[in-house]
Formats: C-alpha cells, structure tokens, sequence
C-alpha cells in the first residue's frame, strides 16, 4: 500500500459532468482537488450523449416547469435547482466560449453540434484550476472513522487523503463508457441503501418478426396507446422508430419507465393508431376514393399512397388482412373496414425492455431520503457527496439527465468553497 501523505480539500471520484463541474467549482474557489477517473480519458460518456451532439440542458428556465419533468424527486430538487438551473447552464458554457442552441421540446445542444467541445470545455475549466487528474485508476473503497470519511483507496494499491470526498461514478446506462455501477458498491459498504437499478430511458422489445421486418421505418406523427386488460392505461401522440427487436425513438424512450410497470403487473400491449387526427370513418371513405380511382391495380401498389410502401406492404400482408397481392376491385366492403381498424389499430406485445447497454438512462440509485439536497451531502457522512446519475432520481429524455449533473456538481462544489471559506475566516 502506497500511503499519500497530502491532505487535499477534496476528492471526486468520477470525471464525467457532475466530477468535473464539482472539481472546477471548488479549484475555482480556491481548494485542492484531486480528480480519479477509471477511465484513460474524462468525459468519455459524455463525448458519446445526443448522438454525440450532446443535449447539454432543456432550455425550460422556469424552474418549478423544469422540474415538472421529475414527478417523482421534484420536491427534493427544488432546493438544488433554486441555486443553479437550467439557465445558469446557459451561462456557463456560452461565458467559456461555446454558444447553445434551442431545438424542439426546447432540447438546447451546442451551436457546433459537437458534443466533444462541450467534453473540452469542462476539461479545460478542471484544468485551468490546477485540478490534479489522475486517469486509469478505479477507486476501490471509501475508507471511514465514525462519520466522516477520511481516504480512498484505489485498486493498484494508493491510498489518498482528503476533508472532503464526492462520489460521481454514474449509474449502469451504457457500461462501454466505466458505468458499471461501482458508487453503488462503495455507497452499500458505507450502510446507505441502493434502490436496484433497472434501465428506465430504453427501447421496447417485442417478439412480433412482422415489428422486426420494419426495422428503419419511421411514423412521423401517430398515437401509441399501452393497454392492459383491455384498456388503455398510457397514451402518447408522436415519433416512433420500428427497429429489429421493437420500437424506440424519444416518444417510446420517454414511455419505457411507465410501461415497465405495467410490465410487472402483467401483459401489455401496443397500439399504434397511424392516422390520429382523423376518424374511423373518414379514414374508410378517404381509402374509398382512393380504391375507386384504382380498381384495377394491385392493393399494396395502392395503399401505398397512403402509407410508406414498407410499411403498407406490411399492413397488408398480416394474417387476418393478406390482401396485398390482390386487384383492388375484389376487396370487399368488409375486408376494406377491417384494413382501416388496423390502420387505426395496429396492435402488439409488448415483452420487456433492452438492457443497460441501450439505455440512455437507468434509474435505481442511493435513497433520495438519505440525501441533503441543500448541499448535494450524504445524511449518514456529512463530508460525502452524492452527485448526478449516483441519485434514485427518475427523469425523461430532453436534457434533463446532464442538468442533474451540472446542478449537483455545482452545488455541491459551492458548499466546499464556502466551508473553505469559514475556515480561511476563523484561522
């Protein structure tokens, strides 16, 4: 064991968001940092969010609707969010020189739609605070005296000292990147309870082959209902993606949490209604006319008009439809109403969700009761910090995952400064 004697104001082990804004924010105020990262680089998840555009923020800046987005950890957030908000963030990165830009769902991503500048503009705002940065080092355990933690120890044998320690490791989403859940580890020895993560922003899977043949399809505009015993229990109108094991867009992503508990109550299915905006049966009129004026083609060379061809092909062809290879005029008044309740109810099993490697996002994490939310502070060890994806906090796709993280680390960063502070006054 290698015992390293320097006492430093704080420790953070993790170098994604939430660890590089802490370690900044505190260099920026005058203390000692040390950053562990296990990883070769920091930021390395963070390089890979938005499709690598990385959403940096939700440009929402009241903060009460902001937090809206987190029905079920909104009161506990209140607090941290008061202090630095969404707009903060806005601040932040466009006073370091990397303007932002708002899209739809008011998703704000960097003007250079890269989210390797937004990874270089909190690498440079740890070092240019002479943060010391240790990478490819995992921290193996938190060592503790009564209530406070006193060092961390690594895997490769070191053993380092701080007044201060910050846990920031992420959750399990997208393992490839470090998150393999070693905060959860180190906070179950430390006696704090860890609800169980499971994936919570994911796409569904389904078993239907005919949901995989549309793998790449895209409805720009539809109306998905989730039914359990016969009624609709979820309802969302918008984008979805069919892919090779099921559905997925942000639309579906958003719904996977909700859908997981229906999942543990039972069967579920999905309903998919393509023409949302109008009814039954002026759908049935529409492709009426449109048979009318082409009785003599080939059904899937017709409906196709209406549909995209893959996905007309597919209507089609199901087994209690299969009129794709026939004339128009052989379909009978009933098969063409039975093809529109399709349409407008295009019905399948839902089977569960992918895994933590899918996920944008996986909920699970360290009991929220169990936190200080004023500043960021574990209740059990006051010197300890909990930050970003390490927290049981649910929350959708838009933004909101990275503002967690810059929040926390924020705030959690000001506490050390101002306990520096005090003690700078009283010495």
């Amino acid at each position: 064991m290698r015992v390293h004697e320097r006492v430093y104001n704080l420790i953070v082990i993790g170098g994604g968001p939430s660890g590089m804004m802490m370690a900044g924010r505190v260099a920026e105020l005058g203390g000692s940092v040390l950053l562990l990262e296990k990883n070769k680089i920091l930021g390395k998840k963070l390089m890979l969010t938005g499709g690598r555009r990385c959403n940096i923020t939700n440009a929402e800046f009241n903060v009460r609707k902001f937090l809206e987005n987190f029905s079920d950890s909104k009161e506990f957030l209140y607090s941290p969010f008061s202090k630095f908000s969404s707009e903060d963030t806005f601040t932040f990165f466009e006073d370091r020189g990397l303007p932002l830009v708002i899209e739809a769902r008011k998703r704000a991503f960097p003007k250079t739609q890269k989210a390797t500048d937004v990874a270089r503009v909190m690498e440079k705002y740890v070092k240019r605070n002479g943060i010391e940065v240790k990478t490819g080092v995992r921290v193996a355990s938190l060592e503790k005296e009564n209530d406070k933690i006193v060092s961390v120890k690594t895997s490769n044998g070191d053993e380092y000292f701080a007044d201060n320690f910050a846990i920031a490791t992420g959750g399990l989403a997208a393992p490839e990147t470090g998150s393999t859940g070693d905060g959860f580890t180190m906070l179950q020895k430390l006696n704090h309870a860890i609800s169980q993560p499971n994936p919570n922003i994911v796409p569904l899977t389904t078993d239907e082959k005919w949901v995989h043949a549309l793998s790449g399809t895209t409805c720009s505009f539809m109306t998905i209902r989730f039914i359990q015993n016969g009624k609709a229990k979820i309802k969302k109108t918008g984008k979805i993606l069919f892919t090779h094991f099921g559905i997925s867009g942000p639309l579906i992503l958003n719904s996977a949490h909700e859908v997981k508990k229906l999942l543990a109550q039972g069967k579920v299915e999905a309903s998919i209604d393509l023409f949302p905006d109008t009814e039954e049966n002026d759908l049935d009129n529409k492709i009426l006319r449109l048979f009318d004026k082409n009785k003599n083609k080939l059904t899937k060379n017709v409906l196709s008009e209406v549909l995209p061809s893959g996905l007309a092909d597919t209507i089609l062809a199901l087994p209690d439809i299969d009129i794709a290879e026939r004339e128009v005029n052989s379909i009978t008044k009933e098969e063409r109403k039975s093809l529109v309740k399709k349409i407008k109810g295009l019905t399948f099993e839902i089977t569960g969700t992918l895994g933590f490697d899918k996920a944008v996002v996986a909920d699970g994490g360290v009991e929220l009761a169990e936190v200080n939310f004023k500043n960021m502070t574990s209740m059990l060890y006051p010197n300890l910090y909990l930050l970003g994806d390490i927290l049981n906090v649910n929350r959708p796709s838009g933004g909101f995952s990275l503002q967690l993280c810059w929040t926390t680390g924020w705030v959690a960063g000001s506490d050390v400064g101002n306990k520096l502070s005090k003690n700078k006054r009283w010495q």
